[in-house]
């Protein structure tokens, strides 16, 4: 279950506006041909979509607890 919420949300970044890149190497390519500050910009951008994805990550977790919760009590 946990395994294919990844897989969706892996998907869904292709279908982005702005391209996701394939490696770290190609994004620090980008922010280095961008100029100064876009370094640090690219790390930042980084940890929060690090964030956000264990955020997801903790939300998809205790929607599939309660489920199993719930359906235990309806067994």
């Amino acid at each position: 279950m946990l395994q294919e919420y990844i897989i969706q949300e892996l998907k869904s970044l292709e279908r982005g506006i702005v391209a996701t890149p394939k490696e770290r190497k190609d994004l620090e390519n980008f922010a280095s041909a961008c100029g100064n500050g876009s370094y640090v910009l690219m790390q930042m951008s980084m940890n929060y979509g690090y964030k956000i994805a264990l955020e997801n990550l903790l939300d998809e977790i205790k929607r599939i607890e309660i489920q199993e919760g719930i359906r235990k009590l309806t067994e």
